[in-house]
């Protein structure tokens, strides 16, 4: 089994360098099995969009099927909402899970990436940004379909067109486990906070939960949107959050089974606790 994932991911990383110009001729025949996932990472996050041979996308789903394997798919059964777990019996704490983990292992409706304004996924190989994990993960796929709803854009706008803050724009999801991806382009904080940078954010969490709505998703995840790269305050885009969603499930908590509060840091986790052990949470 080790050694039919190994030959996949040779023949993966060799797929890859015949179709790059630049690296095409890379040596990478005494490098350990790790190098060769960090290169081929590498190779599909520098990579433009179009120009996928059925054999490359077959070789590649393959190999990321078995990534997401040994990594293991998360279910909303194994998540315990807030009520069971915090012991919140605020209304629709029955609804909203906190979970700590990689989302691109989560089978859900829908997981929510924080995109930037070129609508692309991240360039920057093997960055550390949601958005390059989540289409490294989804594979090419991913970046071919935004670059024609970009395309589609800017033939409508203009070539200059950039993804405003605090829309969704909605994609399906390839080889991650959920069903689709609703991309969102977050508030850039430079500076000191202001009540726009507030408003834009909570945009996107408003946006996104009626794009569910619209497209009959009944459960999604969300990142943190806007923290880290962008910016924006934690415990202030957790707070915005929280009270986003859980307004939005007051209006309309019957279209949506689960909503998950999905953090990768420790300090996040415990900001978003504290929010949510709170019962007027």
């Amino acid at each position: 089994m080790m050694k039919n994932r190994d030959n996949r991911t040779d023949m993966f990383l060799e797929k890859l360098k015949e179709d790059s110009a630049e690296y095409r001729n890379l040596e990478t025949g005494g490098w350990g099995m790790e190098e060769k996932k960090a290169a081929i990472r590498s190779l599909m996050n520098i990579r433009m969009p179009g120009r996928e041979t059925q054999e490359l996308l077959q070789i590649q789903d393959a190999y990321l099927k078995e990534e997401l394997a040994a990594k293991g798919i998360v279910t909303l059964s194994g998540i315990p909402t807030v009520d069971m777990q915090y012991g919140n019996r605020a209304p629709f704490a029955g609804k909203i899970s906190l979970w700590q983990g990689d989302i691109t292992r989560l089978k859900a409706g829908a997981i929510v990436n924080a995109a930037n304004s070129q609508m692309l996924g991240c360039f920057v190989p093997c960055h550390k940004c949601i958005d390059n994990a989540i289409h490294s993960a989804a594979g090419m796929q991913l970046r071919a379909e935004c670059g024609h709803i970009m395309e589609e854009k800017k033939m409508r706008y203009g070539r200059q067109y950039e993804e405003p803050v605090g829309r969704a724009v909605l994609t399906k999801a390839y080889n991650l486990p959920c069903e689709y991806v609703i991309h969102t382009v977050g508030p850039v904080v430079y500076g000191g906070l202001t009540d726009s940078h507030r408003r834009a954010l909570r945009s996107c969490y408003e946006n996104v939960l009626k794009c569910c709505v619209e497209h009959d998703i009944r459960s999604v995840a969300f990142c943190c949107i806007s923290t880290g790269e962008f910016h924006f305050p934690n415990e202030e885009a957790a707070r915005i959050a929280v009270q986003a969603v859980t307004d939005f499930l007051e209006a309309q908590g019957e279209a949506l089974e689960r909503v998950v509060f999905n953090v990768f840091k420790n300090c996040d986790l415990e900001i978003y606790r504290e929010l949510l052990v709170s019962a007027d949470a």
